[in-house]
């Protein structure tokens, strides 16, 4: 690029603040540099020995995430400066940097810009409160990517843990609570209340109103249930039409009060929905069967508690279903 290094600089708002000997006395140190497109300025991890500023051109960074895939950050136009808070704090580079086009650098090393911090203080202080006002703006727009970040991360854990279709947390994150909580209370005489149930006859909602319906069903039934569960306990959707409670320090009163809150929640609903056959809406009937098992005395792992609440959840539809069965009774 042709022009002198000084009149590129003075066009700069970095050097707004500075004269025409002082912004000569900057150039002088800079060291014209051209990176073909594609090609690296740096790579994350490396230690920083220099600062950039762009002439010409377009500089991307990217930092390297924990699973190895590759996450865009910033791109330097020209005017640009970067590379400076390697050299201010000695640290390694945070990111890397590589030329998205063939761009022209100004290069001011490591070494020359304490030079220069001693040589012209005057000229340094000019200089520094004007890249410390760049910095702020490059923080206020990294804050927002990494505000951008935290929320993603936050929606990613979301739906790593709960079920899609209902919003209750899935079978994973059930499974994982209750070895947590079973571990921790071996040995004790800490009790711990597991429910399993499923809807009645549920296949012939499907049947009569279609595959919609039924998830429709699921969902409705899901949102009644959620406001019955207490702090610290856990509501989960298993697969189909099964779901799962699982009450922490839970005694058999507490187990039996909320499988009864949840039948009758259940029994509540009355959803309407067309038959698949054709014709006007009509109300679907919903209840659910309840097992209740309780740890250490039906099961002292995830897997015994959760078999044993299945067999208390096959006596109560054998005895009738629309009810709510315990364990060993």
């Amino acid at each position: 690029m042709s022009g002198r290094v000084e009149d590129f600089l003075a066009t700069l708002p970095l050097f707004e603040s500075m004269g025409g000997f002082e912004v000569a006395a900057v150039a002088a140190f800079l060291e014209p540099r051209s990176i073909p497109a594609g090609s690296l300025v740096f790579r994350e991890g490396e230690s920083g020995t220099e600062l950039y500023f762009v002439r010409s051109g377009r500089v991307g960074s990217y930092v390297t995430q924990a699973d190895g895939s590759r996450r865009d950050i910033y791109e330097f136009g020209p005017g640009a400066l970067f590379g400076e808070m390697a050299i201010i704090e000695r640290e390694p580079r945070s990111a890397t940097c590589y030329a998205k086009e063939d761009s022209e650098l100004l290069v001011l090393a490591g070494d020359d810009f304490y030079r220069l911090v001693w040589d012209h203080p005057v000229i340094a202080v000019k200089l520094l409160g004007s890249m410390a006002r760049v910095m702020v703006s490059w923080l206020d727009e990294a804050s927002g990517f990494l505000g951008g970040l935290v929320r993603w991360g936050e929606a990613a854990r979301r739906r790593a843990v709960t079920d899609e279709l209902t919003g209750l947390f899935n079978r994973r994150f059930l499974e994982d609570t209750m070895r947590a909580k079973l571990a921790a209370g071996s040995g004790s005489s800490r009790r711990n209340a597991c429910l399993m149930l499923d809807i009645d006859h549920f296949r012939r909602i499907n049947a009569a109103f279609g595959a919609q319906a039924g998830d429709a069903t699921i969902a409705a039934a899901a949102a009644a249930f959620a406001p019955l569960v207490r702090e610290g306990e856990v509501a989960a959707r298993l697969s189909g039409d099964e779901f799962a409670f699982f009450i922490p320090d839970g005694t058999a009163e507490r187990g039996l009060e909320l499988a009864e809150a949840v039948r009758a929640a259940a029994a509540s609903l009355a959803p309407e929905y067309p038959p698949a056959s054709g014709g006007p809406p009509e109300a679907a009937a919903v209840s659910v069967s309840v097992g209740v098992a309780l740890s250490p005395e039906h099961g002292s792992t995830p897997e015994e508690l959760v078999a044993a609440a299945d067999r208390a959840l096959y006596a109560a539809k054998e005895g009738g279903r629309n009810r709510v069965a315990l364990a060993g009774a």
